[in-house]
């Protein structure tokens, strides 16, 4: 088991986050942004920023290649799906997309979200991690994370065609 702190400050046990997740054992601030039969989309549980999702699989793999074809049409359509939103419901012009295979967690892709008030960190991939940092340690006030919330929402409802 491991500990592992949200961004709202609880600590969960949880011997995989992303098995938590997906199964609503932890739920995310915000609730689902999506979920199909294969996958889980959800605000991250670490960092405050409006619209960083997370895409994981429901079914515990680690790699790309362990996708069954079904899933991987799942995949790149719910990715298209929530990029449109977030563009669209939230005005995210640039998308930084990541997926490691060394993970603690199992097979999941972040969509992090570029805003104006990132450029003070850079403008690279080695930007981003002082920008979580600084999401999680400086913008966990109660307006933004308010701010993250309704984010969640406006998507969650674009995504089931309820604008």
């Amino acid at each position: 088991m491991r500990q592992i702190t949200l961004s709202n400050g609880t600590i969960v046990e949880v011997e995989c986050l992303s098995c938590a997740l997906t199964s609503g054992l932890v739920q995310p601030d915000g609730g689902v942004v999506i979920e199909t039969e294969h996958f889980h989309a959800h605000q991250d549980v670490a960092y405050p920023i409006k619209g960083l999702i997370i895409l994981a699989s429901k079914r515990h793999i680690y790699c790309f290649d362990e996708l069954t074809e079904e899933e991987k049409l799942d995949y790149i359509n719910l990715l298209t799906k929530i990029r449109k939103a977030q563009r669209e419901v939230l005005g995210i012009d640039h998308v930084y997309y990541f997926y490691n295979e060394d993970t603690t967690h199992h097979f999941h892709t972040w969509m992090v979200p570029r805003y104006k008030w990132m450029n003070e960190f850079g403008r690279s991939v080695e930007s981003l991690r002082p920008v979580l940092r600084h999401a999680r340690n400086e913008m966990n006030d109660q307006e933004n994370v308010n701010e993250v919330i309704e984010a969640i929402s406006l998507l969650a409802k674009a995504l089931r065609g309820e604008r």
